[in-house]
Formats: C-alpha cells, sequence, structure tokens
C-alpha cells in the first residue's frame, strides 16, 4: 500500500509538473495552469476526440449533437455516462451552470463569429477555450485544410490535459495506418470529386479550408470545389454540372439520409450528365468522418476503395 501510495504521489507531482502549458488556438496563445476538471465539448467529432484522449472522467458534459442527429451506436456507448447540456450550441449560461472550466468548441462548430458564446465572453466565467484548428479559418486566414489540423487538436489536448504521450502514440499510429492505407494510390490522375453535404435548391458542400478536401487528396483525388476560399458552403449547381465530378461523396447525418440525397441526384435530369451519376459512383461518410477527428484515416480508407471502384 505504502509503494502504490508513493508511486500515486510521484505521478501526481509529475504531472503538476508539466504545468503550466500553452497552445495556439487559431489566432491566441491560451495558457493552462492545470488540467481542466470540468470540461465540455460541443459536437459528435470534437466529443470523439476527448473520448479517444480517455478524457470522459474530465468531463461534466457536451452539447450539439443530437439536435443535429449525428450520433451513432459508437459513440452512443462513450458518451453514455455524460449528459447533453444542450441539443444545438449552448448559450454561456449553459456552460457556466454546469460550472465549466474548459469548452472544446469550434467557429461554426458550437461558437459563432459575433455570436454569445465565445472565448472572449466565456473568460469572464473563467472558462477557458480551444478552438477547432479547422474552423480557425472563419476568423483569420489559415493554410488549406489537411491531416496536421486534426493531428494539432489531438496533440494540443494532450498538453492541456497532461495526456501527451497518449495524444502521441494515437497521431503516430494514425500517420502510419494512412501510409499503409494510401501506399498504392496512383496520383498521377486524381480523380474529380465532389463533396454533397445537403441542399436542393443549392448545394452545401466542401471548400479548401474543410476537413473532406484533405480527405479526398489523401486518398488521391481532388475536390472539385478545392478553389472555393471556405471551408463549408452553399454554391450553385452550375459549377458541379461544370465540373463534372467522377465521383459524388455524400456527408450522412440529419433527416435526409444518404440514400435520399443520392435519388435526388440521379432521378434529377439536370444531373445525368454527371460521370459519377451515370457510373453510380457514390462514396457515404458519416458526419463524423467528414469533419476533423479520430475517425478521418477510416474515411481515407473508405474513400480509396471507392475512388478504386469497389
Amino acid at each position: 500500500m505504502i509503494r502504490l501510495s508513493l508511486l500515486a504521489l510521484l505521478c501526481s507531482a509529475s504531472a503538476a509538473a508539466a504545468f503550466p502549458v500553452t497552445v495556439k488556438s487559431c489566432d491566441r496563445e491560451v495558457t493552462f495552469d492545470a488540467a481542466p476538471a470540468r470540461a465540455i465539448s460541443n459536437d459528435v467529432n470534437l466529443t470523439e476526440m476527448m473520448l479517444v484522449l480517455g478524457l470522459r472522467d474530465r468531463m461534466v458534459g457536451y452539447t450539439g449533437i443530437s439536435g443535429w442527429k449525428t450520433l451513432d451506436e459508437e459513440m452512443r456507448d462513450g458518451v453514455a455516462e455524460l449528459p447533453e447540456l444542450s441539443s444545438k450550441y449552448p448559450t454561456k449560461e449553459i456552460l457556466a451552470g454546469a460550472e465549466a472550466d474548459f469548452f472544446f468548441a469550434g467557429w461554426n462548430y458550437g461558437m459563432k463569429v459575433g455570436g454569445e458564446v465565445t472565448p472572449e465572453t466565456l473568460a469572464a466565467f473563467d472558462i477557458k477555450t480551444y478552438e477547432l484548428t479547422e474552423s480557425c479559418i472563419h476568423i483569420g486566414p489559415k493554410s488549406k485544410s489537411s491531416m496536421d489540423d486534426m493531428y494539432a487538436d489531438i496533440l494540443n489536448l494532450g498538453r492541456i490535459f497532461g495526456v501527451e504521450d497518449r495524444a502521441e502514440g494515437l497521431v503516430a499510429g494514425w500517420q502510419a495506418r494512412l501510409a499503409e492505407v494510401t501506399a498504392g494510390v496512383d496520383r498521377a490522375n486524381p480523380l474529380r470529386v465532389f463533396v454533397y453535404d445537403s441542399g436542393e435548391e443549392a448545394p452545401f458542400t466542401a471548400g479548401a479550408y474543410a476537413m473532406p478536401t484533405a480527405l479526398i487528396e489523401a486518398a488521391g483525388g481532388t475536390n472539385i470545389m478545392a478553389d472555393l476560399e471556405k471551408s463549408w458552403a452553399e454554391i450553385s449547381w452550375e459549377p458541379v454540372v461544370e465540373r463534372n465530378p467522377q465521383v459524388v461523396v455524400i456527408v450522412n447525418y440529419g433527416d435526409v439520409t444518404a440514400e435520399q440525397k443520392i435519388a435526388f441526384m440521379k432521378g434529377n435530369p439536370a444531373f445525368a450528365g454527371i460521370d459519377a451519376v451515370k457510373n453510380d459512383r457514390f462514396v457515404v461518410l458519416e458526419y463524423v468522418e467528414a469533419t476533423p477527428g479520430p475517425r478521418n484515416i477510416k474515411a481515407v480508407e473508405k474513400l480509396v476503395a471507392g475512388f478504386k471502384g469497389n
């Protein structure tokens, strides 16, 4: 018992010695004097990042999942013991009422520019915020989306919560798996790919700064809207028809199913000349696979298989 107590004491002292830590969060430097103990995450992919790092016991809840119908069986077990504090975007009163000390969110992932929940408004409640890297484009310039965006978030969370070894191990494993999955990819003639998220009158799609662009490029394709200087945005159907994608990636979530989205494209005469429609080349990614998070490698695997026509 004495040995165990001493070991626990040494581990505690070692963890304490690692603080304070400072991480880059969009255009801010955020310093943590200790690991958060009452964290809240917004959205399914950000929550899954917390869970994969083994941080459920540091969380008091999550927000923004059931309102978008993105929770699947794999995630349901992970959050079973945690309350959903808000079905969509939380208010600052909800976060303060939960006595949170940390909010993991992003711009258009729980926060809106000029909205009531921002790192600045939460600071008044002593709630520190870490912003999803992919979302930083909403408040300033950043490089095009890449797999490094997701890796950076995992590594930063590892530092914030004092679980750096676990974070580094996860990233190393994902990098190795990604190299294995894409080893045989032919990049000489990348397939033209369109990301169809939602919308019939005008499609909502992924631009240069959205995660699917990085996933598609990792799998050997090119996003036909990669010149769109946005992350996710509504466009018209005209450029989709003109650029003639060979594959359409469907993002599956919400009230309209992937099957319904595919049926809409296949049943509309305006799309009859699109190669992807003519050849029935659709790849379905779940929302949690298409947004930054632990399932991005699985998404690339699906895309590699789909690009081969399997």
